[in-house]
């Protein structure tokens, strides 16, 4: 099975990419941020552009910096279903950019607007992109997986 890269354990054909493909709307404020993610993974500024809520968006994104995505835990959701009109997404998306490890902490709001979810703002409680030093082997991540440094982000 070609498992979704947002971490929900879907078929990618049954996840993120038909949301993306526009064949089907992202039902919660969560199917939305995975979505979004998943448009990171992919560089799909069209995508990301168009699911920013209009009263936030920007112009365009730099997306040319080469980050590798490597996985999104979502921790809380506060609303975001059907019949409400704003939802709150916490999540960790970690990454690697120049061969550092990183992570963004981010807790995400999205509005309800015309038949679909929109992505407005969001509140970084962490990103770790560049820590003070490479952490030892047996250190935590400072991605905040909660796993030692050699058996995350220093992988490979």
């Amino acid at each position: 099975m070609d498992v979704c890269v947002c971490g929900s354990g879907l078929k990618k054909s049954d996840c993120c990419l038909k949301i993306i493909a526009g064949k089907s709307p992202a039902n919660t404020a969560e199917a939305m941020m995975r979505s979004r993610y998943t448009a990171y993974v992919m560089a799909n500024e069209g995508y990301l552009l168009g699911s920013w809520h209009k009263s936030t968006r920007p112009s365009a994104l730099d997306l040319s910096e080469p980050v590798e995505w490597l996985g999104l835990q979502v921790k809380q959701v506060e609303k975001g279903r059907a019949g409400d009109r704003e939802g709150w997404v916490a999540f960790i998306a970690r990454y690697q950019s120049a061969g550092r490890p990183g992570a963004i902490h981010e807790r995400s709001r999205f509005v309800y607007e015309q038949g679909q979810w929109f992505y407005v703002d969001g509140e970084l409680i962490r990103d770790s992109l560049k820590p003070a030093r490479q952490p030892g082997r047996n250190a935590a991540c400072p991605c905040g997986s909660g796993k030692k440094f050699k058996r995350c982000c220093g992988a490979g």
